[in-house]
């Protein structure tokens, strides 16, 4: 595989995040049974205030194929371009990530996303089981789990 290469999110960047974050949302809904819940990034971005996190990209060759978002203490948006997933990119963004951050740092992953095993690998453990209104389109209901890392 060729190397993946972290930088911080420019604004040139974000047509490139709609497209990775639109195909990879849709995957992660469709296992939540929440299709009909998709919005794009275009709209997304700002409902749930994407640009109040850090916001890194992961290229490889130059070409963006994932994307991190994340507070102090939250690992709030985390999508890898399909076609390049399960090549370990998610698993370098999470790990440049937790050097970023404090701890305890916490992250939702909806029930059935199957991310959540990998987050269970990279050390997260499992805190409680919660389920609401989905942020940023309180109209569906969801089931999450709340992860930590200490």
């Amino acid at each position: 595989m060729n190397k993946i290469k972290i930088r911080e999110f420019q604004k040139k960047d974000f047509n490139d995040l709609c497209v990775i974050h639109d195909q990879a949302r849709k995957q992660e809904l469709k296992a939540a049974n929440l299709e009909a819940a998709f919005k794009p990034l275009k709209i997304a971005a700002i409902e749930e205030d994407l640009f109040s996190y850090n916001i890194y990209v992961a290229t490889i060759d130059e070409k963006i194929v994932a994307f991190v978002a994340f507070s102090d203490d939250e690992l709030a948006w985390l999508y890898v371009d399909p076609s390049f997933q399960k090549q370990g990119i998610g698993s370098k963004l999470i790990e440049f990530s937790l050097t970023k951050m404090k701890r305890p740092t916490y992250l939702e992953v909806l029930t059935g996303n199957p991310a959540k095993s990998l987050y269970l690998h990279k050390g997260f453990k499992f805190l409680k089981h919660e389920s609401g209104k989905m942020p940023g389109n309180e109209t569906f209901h969801v089931e999450v789990d709340l992860l930590i890392y200490k």
